[in-house]
Parts: C-alpha cells; structure tokens; sequence
C-alpha cells in the first residue's frame, strides 16, 4: 500500500444514516411523506405553533407544506425529519436532527391539541437517544425562544446546558426574538428523567 494513503487524511465527517423509523409506548416517529401536507399545514397555519419557529413563515399552507415536503422526502438530504405520529398515523408533529453550519442541531414541534400530554418529552427522547447511538460523539445544539419556557424545560429536563443567548429573526413573528442558546454533549441524555 502506498505510504500516502495510509497518511491521507479522512476529511468527511460521519453521518448518521437514513432517518430510521422509531417506536415508543405510544408513539411512531417515521419519514415524512408527501401525503403529511395538509397534517403540517393545519398544524404550522395555527399561530401558538409557528411564533415558537425561527424559519416557518406565517401565514402557512398546504403549499409551503409540500415545498418543504419535496426537499425532505427526496432520499437525498443527510438529515433526520421525522414525523411525529400516534396509533393510526396520522401526522401531529415533527422532530429534526439538521446539519447546519457543521453542527448537529435539534428542531422540533408540535400540534397544538397534543400539548402537555408528555408526547414531545417522548418524541425528542427516542430520536436523541437513536441518534446517539449512530453519532456517540457529537453534540446537538438547539435552543429555544425566550418566551418559550416550556421547550427550554424539555431540553434542560434531557440533559441541555445552557450555552448563551442571542437573537435570531423568527419569519413568523417578522422580527428579531431573543434566543437561549443550548447544547447536549455526547453522552449526557438522561433517559430516566425523562419519562
């Protein structure tokens, strides 16, 4: 074998896979398919749901549904979008593990009706703990808006620190909204607590 070779550097950075299909007590997180436009759009066209989304215009429709659907069910992209689904699959939601600027980030959301029944503590617990598995060493960053206790007690609840705060424009909102910056560490989701 060439000496070069075996000096070569390996520059691509690992990635986690296909998005996977998860089960939990109640829940089925899968791929998202086209036929989840008119679930997305009558979820992300209430208000209390996108103020809480930095990149979801509002108002939203069926159309944006399926522009953001085509990109995400085309098989190509490295990111997990993964439906948020219950017994007859019915599309209520949606948790995201992205790669932007180089860095894992965690995204999620939630039908209105659906709130404080535990499903999103549920959802973001099973994807973080399969991606984990596939991606032991990195981190996932995320955050949340400031007037969105609820969301920062979800991560501070799974092991997110506290990392800083900045303002970032919120489409919806159409202007700048303070954001508390966190990150989980590798190893550092907690499982117990979560339940």
């Amino acid at each position: 074998m060439n000496a070069l070779a075996l000096n070569r550097r390996n520059d691509r950075m690992l990635m986690p896979g296909p998005s996977p299909v998860i089960q939990t007590g109640r829940l089925t997180l899968r791929p998202h398919r086209l036929g989840d436009a008119d679930a997305i759009a009558e979820s992300l066209s209430d208000f209390a749901v996108t103020r809480m989304l930095a990149r979801v215009p509002a108002p939203y429709d069926r159309q944006d549904a399926l522009d953001w659907l085509v990109q995400h069910t085309s098989g190509l992209g490295i990111d997990w979008e993964l439906a948020i689904t219950e017994g007859d699959d019915a599309h209520i939601g949606c948790v995201g593990i992205e790669l932007r600027h180089g860095r894992w980030h965690l995204g999620y959301w939630l039908n209105r009706y659906y709130w404080r029944q535990g499903i999103m503590t549920e959802a973001v617990t099973s994807a973080l703990e399969r991606f984990g598995r596939r991606m032991p060493e990195v981190a996932v960053h995320s955050g949340a808006f400031a007037d969105n206790p609820a969301s920062l007690k979800l991560q501070q609840k799974l092991g997110f620190e506290i990392t800083g705060c900045s303002e970032i424009y919120s489409f919806a909102r159409n202007t700048m909204v303070p954001h508390i910056e966190t990150v989980l560490k590798p190893g550092a989701l907690r499982l117990s607590q979560a339940a």
